[in-house]
């Protein structure tokens, strides 16, 4: 295939690709499936009964204050509310009128709601049970007269006063007056109502998932259109802000690194026609990428979106290279291939992470890396060619460093590198909602409150998957043992009610002989049927355990003592849950971490060597590499810390730094025309870093400084090589 016919086919195809975003829009998600994977999760996902997914959190409280729980009529209007939230009888209210609006305010329906569960419609069960309604009463005496003496926290009470009491001390504030939910509390009675200013309910979001800001604008419609105050809160609604954070500074982000692009490479290239069509070539590439992924089905995360800064700031390279330095097409074709190899080779490593944020992040650079360069070498590379302009002959070109005695450079500044790496705090941070807000936003002022009430609030879930045959008696048994030697763990959340202790182990309540024969219905609120199936055959169950959400040492330890646990009754299953997996995640990365950065030294030393077949100018760009990486790593611990966010950057510092060294490596003068392709193009892809280390979204803002790094680390290592290699040179030549 002829040149023109390659480029030309080069261009369709990417513009094909670009096009396919038109029919397959990008939907970024933010929330802990796309961080990392949960087996537990994911199977309960696949094999649960029902659509039920995501639990959202809505706090409660009335305009003027004052209790609401024990206040009659204003029970009864949040029991009215939570029909019209599902049913959309009252539009001012319903869920529907929201999400299929046609206002600009209420454009929204994708976030499908399977049920709620709320305090008051718990009690109103326990009432009914005693055939007594709390929605048609005028006072409390209707409901609490003739009195049950030992309230709904007695061993004889039965699963719906269970539940009540069960959704009072998980949704009411820790210090409330409990009344009938639990008369052996002091100072409670079975003649009163519960009494507190606020309630929490619990949103149960379809399978499907959806934008979870959704919950926050029917919130604010009903707290506009009701005497109710209404908040979305908890862990979900803080991703959901994270989410929404993340899309909209990363969209401010985008088109000022275009502009910024655009001027630096005018100033560094003093070719406006240049400038316009690298930047022409980034945005094709990123959409290409994203349009091309889109329609194979791949599911973003948000924090992918960093990715395209930086895929922007990699491209610069090739339009500087080919345009200002001394070197010929075919040492700049090494040279970039080679580039490119390097970096790729680092980034790659990340596909192995246990972090699916990582995978996934690491995939999207990987891609884009690749097509910057096939669309540098085989579409731009005879344009930038052609517009080149040497400011002076090559033959006439003398040494920029000729003069200069430099033998002690390169080791001095991996000698600084190193140094940085020995003196950072050990240390990985536990992957949670915190890392991806920025400091001081008023979500995470309000979940510290709301941890210091709630017990929902301040516990986590840890899941128990075990298999079991649904038709099985031994089965049965053998989980039931299970559950209450789950229930015995010290890290176990318990809820005390005079004389009865009840561990937070939901799975299949007693009384059957079979899990087929006791779905969890009637066993807590929080949760319906727990059954795993296939094809409609019951291959096992998932016991929901709510553990300390604070102690993420303790979680760690809970699923050793669980793992352990099941090998000893000979049961076989899974252990997961959002803080059990983060925390695990986190041990594994501290663990392997400095053995990533090797792995990724040996790669790009195994790449380099392949392709330059020179194996001591492939050591020097494997060993500069390893050098920044773990200095890099060290610089994420003393910024704010390693984690989930940092750790890519790690890599992709590693991926700069072989590709600098790669342009250094080699045995030519540094001439003033290669050290200002250098520079310029470090300079140019420092801007973009610098603009993404202004956001606020933590990881946007960790990579942006980390990258930035990065680049001068790199950029300076590599001129102390150059420097070395232009003084032997020279002084083989003499």
């Amino acid at each position: 295939m002829r040149p023109e016919q390659l480029r030309l086919t080069l261009l369709v195809g990417m513009l094909l690709s670009a096009g396919l975003l038109f029919f397959h829009p990008v939907e970024p998600k933010m929330n802990t499936e796309v961080i990392f994977d949960d087996e537990a999760v994911i199977r309960i996902n696949d094999e649960r009964i029902g659509g039920e997914n995501h639990q959202l959190v809505l706090r409660i409280r009335h305009d003027e204050g004052g209790l609401v729980t024990n206040n009659l009529s204003r029970v009864q209007d949040l029991l009215q509310l939570e029909i019209e939230l599902l049913d959309g009888s009252n539009p001012q209210t319903s869920w529907e009128s929201c999400s299929h609006n046609d206002s600009t305010e209420c454009q929204y329906g994708s976030l499908y709601i399977e049920r709620v569960v709320t305090p008051f419609s718990a009690w109103a069960d326990a009432f009914d049970s005693k055939n007594r309604s709390l929605r048609n009463a005028s006072r409390w005496a209707d409901v609490l007269q003739p009195e049950i003496e030992d309230g709904w926290c007695s061993n004889t009470a039965n699963n719906a006063e269970k539940a009540a009491f069960e959704a009072t001390l998980l949704m009411l504030p820790e210090g409330t007056d409990f009344g009938i939910a639990c008369p052996a509390f002091a100072g409670a009675f079975a003649t009163q109502p519960p009494a507190t200013n606020e309630i929490l309910w619990i949103v149960y979001v379809g399978a499907g998932g959806g934008d979870w800001n959704e919950l926050n604008i029917w919130a604010d419609k009903v707290s506009a259109n009701t005497d109710y105050e209404i908040s979305a809160t908890g862990i979900n609604m803080m991703y959901g802000k994270a989410k929404a954070i993340a899309e909209e500074e990363l969209a401010y982000v985008i088109i000022p690194s275009i502009f910024l692009l655009g001027a630096m490479l005018t100033i560094g290239l003093r070719d406006w026609q240049t400038a316009a069509a690298t930047i022409s070539g980034v945005g094709l590439v990123i959409c290409a990428e994203l349009g091309a992924l889109a329609a194979l089905g791949f599911e973003f995360s948000v924090l992918d979106g960093i990715a395209l800064p930086i895929i922007m700031g990699v491209a610069v390279d090739g339009a500087f290279w080919y345009s200002r330095s001394s070197r010929g097409r075919e040492e700049v074709r090494r040279m970039l291939f080679v580039a490119m190899l390097t970096t790729v080779a680092a980034v790659s490593l990340a596909l192995f992470s246990p972090i699916r944020a990582q995978r996934s992040l690491g995939l999207v650079m990987a891609i884009g890396i690749v097509l910057d360069w096939v669309l540098t070498r085989y579409v731009l590379e005879d344009f930038y060619l052609k517009r080149r302009v040497l400011q002076e002959e090559k033959s006439n070109e003398s040494p920029f460093f000729s003069s200069i005695s430099t033998p002690w450079a390169w080791p001095i500044a991996l000698l600084i590198l190193a140094t940085i790496t020995v003196i950072s705090p050990p240390g990985v941070n536990v992957i949670e909602v915190e890392q991806f807000l920025p400091d001081g936003d008023p979500a995470l002022d309000e979940m510290m409150d709301l941890q210091s009430k709630y017990v929902l609030a301040s516990s986590t879930i840890a899941w128990v998957v075990v298999d079991a045959e649904g038709d099985s008696q031994s089965d049965y048994e053998e989980i039931l043992n299970l559950q209450q030697q789950l229930g015995q763990h010290p890290s176990v959340i318990s809820l005390e009610g005079g004389l009865m202790r009840t561990p937070m182990v939901i799975g299949i309540p007693e009384g059957a002989t079979t899990v087929d024969g006791s779905t969890a219905e009637g066993n807590s609120s929080l949760f319906l049927d727990q059954r795993l199936q296939r094809d409609g055959v019951t291959t096992g169950l998932s016991i929901a355990v709510f553990i300390d959400g604070q102690n993420s040492e303790a979680a760690i330890q809970f699923v050793d003592d669980v793992e352990n646990l099941l090998a000893v009754n000979g049961i076989s299953g899974l252990v997961g849950g959002d803080l059990p997996t983060g925390a695990k995640a986190a041990q594994t990365f501290e663990g392997t971490r400095m053995t990533q950065i090797l792995s990724a030294g040996v790669a790009i030393f195994l790449v380099a060597l392949f392709a330059l077949r020179v194996p001591i100018q492939a050591a020097r760009i494997a060993v500069g590499a390893v050098a920044i990486g773990a200095a890099v790593d060290g610089m994420a611990s003393i910024f704010g810390g390693r984690g989930v966010n940092t750790a890519l950057a790690v890599l992709l510092g590693m991926g700069f730094a072989a590709d600098y060294l790669s342009h250094a490596s080699s045995q030519h003068r540094p001439t003033k025309l290669d050290m200002s392709a250098r520079w310029w193009a470090a300079l140019t892809s420092v801007s973009v870093f610098i603009l993404l280390s202004m956001t606020t979204f933590p990881p946007a803002r960790n990579s942006g400084q980390l990258l930035t790094i990065s680049i001068l680390f790199s950029v300076i290592l590599a001129t102390c090589l150059a420097m070395m290699h232009g003084n032997s040179a020279t002084e083989s030549e003499e």
